[in-house]
């Protein structure tokens, strides 16, 4: 792997692990209950994560570029809530731009299945393209929009295969049961996306710690850590503990709680 490419993981995977804060809902949510001022939701979260991913629209408008970890830039999009149909999504950000504001990698979403699997797939695979010349890893999003039900080994596990076959250095899915299956059949790191809102702290930790145990490498989590009520800074410590540190479910609930 060249020095560039290299570089950029590292920083981005300090040790090998990774816990990424992605702020980027407004792209298809608009202000998102949590992220009206994005910048401000995320100030206090820093010290404990190691990237965020963002549009370049929130990075520039209220992101302070001299406090800032790397930057996964999210570069796919064209659709929103309103909509109805978020697989149809295009490349909305030009490899000029990704060298300009610095990103460290780019993010693009996939949709396995979807009327426009080939589109979004075409996506990733020009990413890929334009990103290794300047040795900008790119991140693969095995999104599924509404369809919950696809949230299985077999499913998440074909999909991260065919992305990272078509150069993705890097896949974010989500946790499933059997999440080895879909880790042992991707030849690239895993990281774990956070899903819907669960109910507890705890649940957060149970589902993050079981797949660092099964293999993921890092965890992409927003909502379950900003949108929560009692100490989004208490979830973010907790969760870098339990994927930088291997700390047990009871060892994160300990750290929650004396920060709450």
């Amino acid at each position: 792997m060249e020095w560039g490419m290299q570089n950029r993981l590292n920083q981005l995977m300090p040790g090998g692990k990774c816990f990424f804060m992605p702020i980027d809902h407004g792209y298809f949510q608009g202000p998102t209950h949590g992220l009206e001022r994005p910048g401000e939701t995320v100030a206090p979260l820093l010290p404990y994560v190691d990237a965020l991913f963002c549009t370049r629209g929130a990075l520039r408008g209220a992101i302070d570029p001299n406090n800032c970890k790397p930057i996964v830039l999210r570069v796919s999009g064209c659709t929103s809530m309103v909509a109805g149909e978020l697989s149809d999504e295009e490349l909305t950000t030009s490899i000029e731009e990704i060298v300009r504001v610095n990103a460290s990698a780019v993010g693009v979403s996939v949709f396995i299945g979807s009327g426009h699997q080939r589109q979004t797939l075409k996506n990733l695979a020009e990413m890929v393209n334009d990103c290794e010349d300047f040795g900008i890893p790119v991140m693969a999003v095995t999104a599924v929009g509404r369809e919950l039900e696809k949230r299985d080994a077999r499913y998440l596990g074909l999909c991260c295969r065919i992305v990272a076959e078509l150069g993705a250095r890097v896949v974010k899915t989500y946790w499933c049961e059997n999440f080895e299956k879909v880790v042992n059949g991707c030849p690239v790191p895993v990281i774990m996306a956070g899903g819907p809102k669960c109910e507890t702290e705890k649940e957060v930790f149970e589902f993050v710690h079981d797949g660092m145990q099964k293999g993921a490498i890092g965890i992409n989590l927003g909502r379950n850590v900003w949108q929560n009520p009692n100490s989004p800074v208490g979830v973010a410590k907790a969760l870098q503990a339990i994927v930088h540190r291997n700390a047990s479910v009871q060892e994160a609930m300990d750290i929650f709680e004396a920060e709450k």
